[in-house]
């Protein structure tokens, strides 16, 4: 058996949507041919020179991270930087690059919920849901073959909402057309009006996935011509977003708190604000997430756990939560757990799924 980079490609874009991805951002596959037999994956955060390096002494010919190698657009290949010495490494040695970044980020099972699984939260939901991600497909079916339409809307991706599946709303009613000279209706004759007893069907999908579901309910309705409304909704998608708010299982001092961030997550160093009351409602943000401070206040948070917090970032909460920052790569190094546990479910005996051991993370601390 054996597996393409391009399967590969699939499964991880199934698994965090393209589609969720920020628009300055640059996800995807970064360099290598979508053909390649996959060999073996290297997982890292970030892809240097030796995180390519490392693969190919490890038998993996493609290194899936977190972080794009390409985040601003190139101009040329030359070696000049750090980004262009990794690319050309790549290419030269037959590597592929992926990354799944602000798209991992936004979805409810991706690198948020990872820091707050190992936080120990509990009563997890997204901190900040995206508007307009969301459409109502509303189509129009003879009752007998209801069940088949939906069956097919759902495996195509409609009708979830939340941990609910196969959600959907149908109403009785009664359709009425003329058939034209030239067409072949379901029920009824050319040139004849024409009543039929209909349901009224409705079910939510995700708007990326509306080209599929489309597909489906043509491939599956009866009608030569199917009738249907697709409407874009503003709602909340209540499974894609920027950060998570959880509980912790039992209230803590906000000193006692702050060892569990160092412990849980083996920092050296947790940069914070002064806070003394009782933690209990925590938020978290893999990465820079000081722009989600006033959102984690705002949903009653004791405490917001992020990175890259700068100076006067520190002054947001006025107090009124323990804003702790404790670092970019600390608040996201748990991410390759997340590729892992994906590759392995997927591909687990097609080929080997390894985590790097090379150190990305550009920043020391001396004590």
């Amino acid at each position: 058996m054996s597996a393409t980079v391009q399967d590969l490609v699939r499964a991880l874009e199934a698994w965090a949507p393209p589609a969720y991805q920020e628009s300055y951002d640059n996800a995807g596959l970064q360099c290598g041919d979508p053909q390649q037999l996959v060999k073996g994956v290297l997982i890292a955060l970030d892809c240097t020179p030796a995180v390519i390096d490392e693969a190919v002494r490890r038998g993996c010919n493609v290194v899936v991270v977190h972080h794009p190698v390409i985040f601003v657009p190139l101009k040329r290949l030359t070696g000049a930087t750090e980004v262009e010495r990794t690319l050309m490494r790549a290419l030269r040695l037959d590597v592929a690059v992926y990354a799944a970044h602000t798209n991992l980020d936004n979805v409810r099972h991706g690198v948020s919920r990872h820091l707050a699984d190992k936080l120990g939260l509990t009563k997890l939901r997204v901190l900040d849901p995206k508007p307009g991600l969301l459409g109502k497909l509303i189509t129009y079916v003879p009752p007998q073959h209801t069940e088949a339409v939906l069956q097919a809307l759902y495996a195509a991706g409609a009708g979830q909402i939340g941990d609910y599946h196969d959600c959907s709303f149908r109403l009785d009613g009664t359709g009425t057309f003329t058939p034209g000279p030239n067409t072949h209706p379901f029920d009824g004759q050319p040139g004849v009006p024409q009543t039929a007893a209909e349901q009224r069907v409705e079910v939510l999908l995700p708007l990326h996935l509306q080209h599929r579901v489309l597909a489906a309910l043509r491939e599956a309705h009866p009608y030569e011509e199917v009738a249907y409304e697709l409407i874009k909704l503003e709602n909340l998608h209540q499974e894609v977003g920027s950060g998570m708010l959880g509980e912790l299982p039992e209230p803590l001092p906000a000193k006692e708190f702050l060892r569990l961030l160092r412990d849980k997550l083996h920092v050296p160093v947790v940069k914070h604000t002064e806070f003394h009351a009782v933690i209990r409602r925590v938020a978290v943000c893999g990465g820079a997430g000081s722009f989600l401070t006033r959102k984690a206040v705002a949903a009653g948070a004791d405490a917001y756990v992020t990175g890259d917090i700068k100076y006067h970032e520190f002054f947001a909460p006025e107090g009124r939560l323990l804003l702790c920052d404790v670092g970019h790569y600390e608040s996201e190094q748990y991410t390759g757990e997340l590729f892992r546990e994906l590759l392995m479910e997927k591909f687990a005996r097609t080929f080997a799924v390894l985590l790097a051991e090379t150190l990305t993370n550009p920043v020391r601390y001396d004590f």
